[in-house]
């Protein structure tokens, strides 16, 4: 099985035939960050930027950190030797593969099986190293359920905008944004709900993807801010001046944090005995119940994961 799925909110999109962008990835405040072999590394870059990455990796300096490495997508001629050279020679300071282009949930299967036998040959934990499914075209998001569903390593679902924009014809060049005469709605609503779908029927992270418009920043917020409203986990960055707003986008406000904190605690102890053993109660002016705990725990798992103190405490009424 794969390790427990940890905080997404940023996740970093480093070019891994680049040592300066490499080593400036180390310092910054991002919670994940991915080393690319595929769309930001040409074709004659890949052989060395696989022994840059392996050194990269190795050499450490990246903190509580996620550790990913995108490789090609199987229907290229590097994806096998990508995943060889990276896995054997950094394995253990390794969390995720990210595979991109994924269409059927037999890539993920094929992946997860060199991973298995490479683990196997050197001694790795079986199953540790995680996979990140990328989907990029139609066919991909006709067979997300069952991608997110074809191996225990799968933590998150990630959506590509680009590529997926160029493989149903969307009538933009401006990457995340709205096309041209889409006015009332999102475009992209239903494929950001099907995504999360799948994942969240299978436990799965679901992560949005770029905002190539990197000077951006409003532009990004206003993005990010929609999949964050359906529940998304996290979104790719790729300039530090993105990271800030996807911090702030995918953890809660300090209110709602404090506010899902208090309504657990105070759930706890209306069920109690001492309580009265109330399944229903109310705390201030609203009604509490089993549906509000589920509600609660969602934003109080990711202030948790964000690392968020708590303000003022909810304290039983006195008698």
């Amino acid at each position: 099985m794969s390790t427990q799925l940890r905080p997404r909110r940023s996740c970093m999109a480093v070019p891994g035939s680049n040592q300066k962008f490499i080593d400036k990835a180390r310092t910054l405040p991002v919670d994940q960050f991915f080393l690319d072999l595929e769309d930001a590394c040409a074709p004659l870059a890949k052989p060395g930027a696989r022994k840059t990455i392996v050194a990269a990796l190795n050499e450490g300096g990246w903190g509580d950190k996620l550790r990913v490495v995108r490789v090609n997508d199987w229907t290229t001629e590097w994806t096998y030797r990508d995943v060889t050279e990276v896995v054997e020679g950094a394995g253990a300071n390794l969390d995720a593969i990210m595979l991109p282009k994924v269409q059927t949930p037999e890539q993920v299967v094929a992946l997860d099986l060199l991973m298995t036998q490479i683990e196997k040959a050197l001694g790795y934990e079986v199953g540790r190293i995680g996979i990140e499914a990328q989907i990029e075209n139609a066919l991909g998001l006709t067979n997300v359920n069952a991608i997110a569903a074809a191996s225990p390593r799968v933590e998150t679902i990630i959506f590509g905008p680009a590529d997926f924009m160029a493989s149903i014809n969307m009538k933009s060049l401006v990457v995340g944004e709205q096309p041209p005469g889409y006015d009332v709605g999102d475009a992209y609503h239903h494929i950001l709900m099907s995504i999360l779908m799948a994942a969240r029927a299978h436990g799965k992270q679901a992560i949005d993807g770029p905002y190539l418009q990197i000077k951006d920043v409003e532009g990004y917020k206003r993005v990010a801010g929609r999949s964050a409203a359906l529940g998304f986990d996290g979104k790719w960055v790729l300039h530090p001046g993105q990271i800030e707003a996807a911090n702030e986008a995918y953890s809660p406000s300090q209110a709602d944090y404090d506010h899902a904190e208090n309504i657990l605690d105070a759930y706890e102890w209306f069920t109690s005995e001492a309580g009265g053993k109330r399944g229903a109660a109310m705390l201030g002016d609203e009604m509490i119940d089993e549906a509000s705990r589920k509600m609660a725990l969602v934003i109080s798992g990711k202030g948790r994961a964000a690392g968020m103190t708590r303000g003022e405490k909810w304290a039983p009424p006195q008698d």
